[in-house]
C-alpha cells in the first residue's frame, strides 16, 4: 500500500524486507499509530486491505483518552503491553505533552532518555509485555487472523519492538530491522509538531520532548541486549520468554517468508 493515511501517518507494511531465506511477504502484517482520528473513508480504505484482526498494544488509560475507531470486518483485540507499569513513559506520553510543568523534573538532565531505555528493556522482561506479545505472535501464526494490523499510540515503541522482534526471528538482517524501526521518526515528529509548539507556548522546553518523541538506535539495542542477557537468542526469547512453541515459530516462518515480497500466503 503506497498511499498515506492522513490520520495514521506511521501506518505501513511490516513486510517487504529481504531475509536469510527469501523475503517477508507484504500485505500480511501492517503497523501503525493509534486509530482514534480515523475517518470513514480511511476506515473503508483499511477495510479494503482485508484486515481481519487489529491488535491494540495500548494501555486502558490510552484507550480511554483516544477511543479506537473500528475497521469494518476486523476484530479488535486489546493487548496491554504496559499493564504492569502504569508509570512507563510511553504510556504517559499524551499527558506529558500537555503538562510542561511536569516535564523538567521528569525528563531533564537525560532522565527522559534513561527512562525510555528502561522501558525498552521492560518490553522483554515484564510479565504483561511477555503475555501480550505472546498472544500477538500466536495470533499472527493463525492464517485465519491475517492480514492483521498492530499498533500503539505513536506506532514507534511498543509496536516498534513487536515488529523488530518478529522481523529478527524471521531472518531480516539487523541493519534492515533498525532502518525500519528508525523510519518512524519521519512520520511521528511531523504529526506531533503542533503539540510540541503548544508545549513551548505553555513555557515548556521542546528539547525535553525529543527523547520521547523520537526513536533512537540505543533504544532498540536495549531490548535486544535484554533478549541476549535473559534468553540468549531471539529464538530463546520467543520460546522461553513468550511461550511460543517451536511449531508456532515454524508456522510464523512458513506464513511470512516467501520467495517474493508480493506473495500473499504460504504455498
Amino acid at each position: 500500500m503506497t498511499s498515506r493515511i492522513a490520520s495514521m501517518p506511521n501506518f505501513r507494511d511490516a513486510g517487504g524486507h529481504r531475509t536469510a531465506g527469501g523475503y517477508l511477504r507484504r500485505g500480511l502484517l501492517f503497523r501503525s499509530d493509534q486509530l482514534g482520528g480515523l475517518s470513514r473513508e480511511e476506515g473503508e480504505l483499511l477495510s479494503g486491505l482485508g484486515l481481519k484482526v487489529v491488535y491494540d498494544l495500548r494501555t486502558d488509560a490510552e484507550r480511554s483518552m483516544l477511543p479506537e475507531a473500528r475497521i469494518p470486518g476486523a476484530t479488535h483485540v486489546p493487548l496491554d503491553v504496559l499493564a504492569d507499569d502504569r508509570q512507563s513513559l510511553p504510556a504517559r506520553l499524551l499527558r506529558l505533552l500537555v503538562e510542561p510543568e511536569s516535564a523538567e523534573p521528569l525528563l531533564g538532565n537525560g532522565r527522559g532518555a534513561a527512562m525510555f531505555l528502561e522501558s525498552y528493556r521492560s518490553y522483554v522482561r515484564m510479565p504483561s509485555a511477555r503475555l501480550a506479545l505472546g498472544r500477538l505472535y500466536s495470533g499472527l501464526a493463525d492464517p485465519d487472523s491475517l492480514p492483521a494490523l498492530c499498533h500503539c499510540t505513536t506506532g514507534k515503541d511498543r509496536t516498534g519492538w513487536a515488529c523488530a522482534a518478529l522481523q529478527t526471528l524471521l531472518g531480516v538482517p539487523y541493519d534492515d530491522v533498525l532502518a525500519d524501526y528508525l523510519a518512524s521518526n519521519r512520520f511521528v515528529l511531523p504529526r506531533y509538531q503542533p503539540h510540541v509548539d503548544a508545549f513551548a507556548a505553555r513555557g515548556g522546553d521542546p528539547m525535553l520532548l525529543m527523547p520521547i518523541l523520537c526513536v533512537r538506535p540505543e533504544y532498540l539495542e536495549a531490548s535486544f541486549d535484554e533478549v541476549r542477557r535473559e534468553f540468549g537468542s531471539i529464538e530463546g526469547y520467543f520460546r522461553d520468554g513468550l511461550g511460543i512453541t517451536d511449531g508456532t515459530i515454524a508456522e510464523l516462518r512458513s506464513r511470512f517468508v516467501g520467495s517474493s515480497p508480493h506473495e500473499r500466503s504460504a504455498r
